[in-house]
């Protein structure tokens, strides 16, 4: 019988040269295929986090996937942090950088009740840059980043290294 980490390794499939020559994409467009796989992905993120947040963000666009699964089990909100521009005003804004250029990401401050405890969500743990500015932004609305989640890490990019000032509790499936 296979682990959870193996069906996900199984699962997720390496596109070599895309976006770019030399990367290494890692689509994790299959595991939407088998429903009972993604069923075992929420429950692994919802068995870490019960308890213990109070709100769930999801990072545009594919910590939206699994993030508004884990947020509905859990039965707390969700919210959305999007790129620049995609949301209503009142947003908060970060910019940061990336390993080929700038991004700038927000949420509606609305959203994120003062003191709350936050899990930030998204599909792949890289530099580590986006899930950052992600904790910037709950900073920014006095609340607190308890968690952050993954479907993937690519150890190698040592992303893990920037988030952990932020909070130890780090949740990554599988490691490439």
């Amino acid at each position: 019988m296979l682990t959870l980490q193996q069906k996900i390794d199984q699962a997720i499939v390496n596109v070599p040269d895309f976006p770019t020559a030399g990367i290494q994409y890692k689509d994790i467009t299959p595991l939407f295929l088998n429903p009972t796989l993604s069923q075992e992905i929420i429950d692994a993120f919802v068995a870490q986090a019960q308890g213990k947040v109070d709100v769930v963000c999801g990072i545009e666009s594919r910590g939206f996937l699994y993030g508004v699964q884990i947020a509905h089990q859990l039965n707390v909100p969700f919210v959305l942090i999007r790129k620049a521009g995609k949301l209503p005003p009142p947003t908060l804004a970060v910019s940061y950088d990336l390993e080929y250029g700038s991004a700038t990401i927000e949420l509606n401050k609305n959203y994120i009740p003062k003191g709350a405890r936050v899990m930030i969500h998204d599909d792949i743990l890289a530099t580590g840059g986006t899930a950052a500015a992600a904790a910037e932004l709950i900073t920014l609305c006095e609340a607190q980043v308890v968690q952050f989640s993954f479907i993937a890490t690519l150890g190698f990019l040592n992303g893990k290294e920037k988030l952990t000032p932020i909070t130890s509790n780090i949740i990554s499936l599988t490691t490439f």
